[in-house]
């Protein structure tokens, strides 16, 4: 069960490239993506259980973002909603803070809303986007493989329900962009993952493309590891050889990307 809770600040500065301030209207995440760089929040959340086991709702966020935003200075610019949690975990569907945040920022409209989701649920807010000028809304999406995503990502919606949702939005003339990330270790880097992935987001009509590769913090190999052990142990060597070459590695996968991403007709960018 979800455990609500009271929050001091709703928009706060950023470091992350291209925005000026996020919100995060929930601490945790229930998505439990065994990469997640977020898991570091562990230890300021007060919770016991493991990252991914945990879910704390700031039901006053909306209020204390008005607030903000009343200010004689008010935050202004882009701002990205859910930068260490998905702001449309499952639980969104009940308490909709996440739509709260959206309806108050579309009535004062000083900020550029970016989104970063998981979750289908985000195409529940179209009507919203549209009061939003300049709304963007990326997927990350790291193999179209089910039998992968439900071990990796076993609370996010399945991939092909985000494209299907990314498909409406755009539809709908909303910005939609896919963040392919991370580039997991001969999982979602092989010739017929990157094919199948690719091809599907092409289809969907999604032309921004971003990469990332795998992230070495040592927590999140350390959860890599066990999972990879226990469920992947024939993908064991690409993760071990990725670790102890990482540039090589890189290389080769990147060589890869833009060979089939050319013969697809999609043009997908590394960050």
């Amino acid at each position: 069960m979800p455990r609500e809770k009271l929050c001091k600040t709703a928009v706060n500065k950023t470091g992350i490239p291209g925005y000026e301030y996020c919100i995060n209207p929930y601490t945790g995440c229930l998505h439990a993506c065994r990469y997640c760089y977020a898991s570091f929040m562990c230890r300021f959340s007060g919770h016991r259980e493991k990252w991914g086991d945990f879910l704390d709702v700031k039901i006053n966020l909306p209020e204390i973002l008005m607030k903000q935003l009343n200010r004689r200075n008010p935050p202004k610019g882009k701002v990205l909603l859910g930068s260490v949690t998905d702001v449309y975990q499952p639980d969104e569907a009940q308490y909709k803070i996440t739509r709260s945040i959206l309806e108050i920022l579309a009535e004062y409209r000083l900020m550029e809303v970016h989104i970063l989701t998981k979750s289908s649920l985000v195409q529940r807010d179209i009507s919203l986007l549209h009061r939003l000028p300049g709304s963007k809304v990326g997927f990350t999406i790291t193999t179209m493989d089910q039998n992968i995503t439900r071990i990796i990502e076993p609370g996010a919606s399945p991939p092909d329900l985000r494209l299907a949702a990314a498909q409406k939005l755009i539809k709908e003339g909303i910005q939609v962009w896919v963040f392919i990330a991370p580039l997991l270790p001969g999982l979602s880097d092989t010739e017929k993952a990157l094919t199948k992935l690719l091809e599907n987001i092409h289809h969907a009509g999604i032309r921004e493309i971003l990469v990332d590769n795998l992230n070495p913090y040592p927590v999140v190999i350390h959860n890599l590891k066990i999972t990879y052990r226990r469920y992947f142990p024939w993908a064991m060597s690409s993760l071990d050889e990725y670790l102890q070459h990482p540039m090589i590695y890189q290389d080769k996968i990147k060589d890869r990307f833009y060979r089939i991403s050319g013969q697809i007709g999609c043009r997908p960018y590394f960050v």
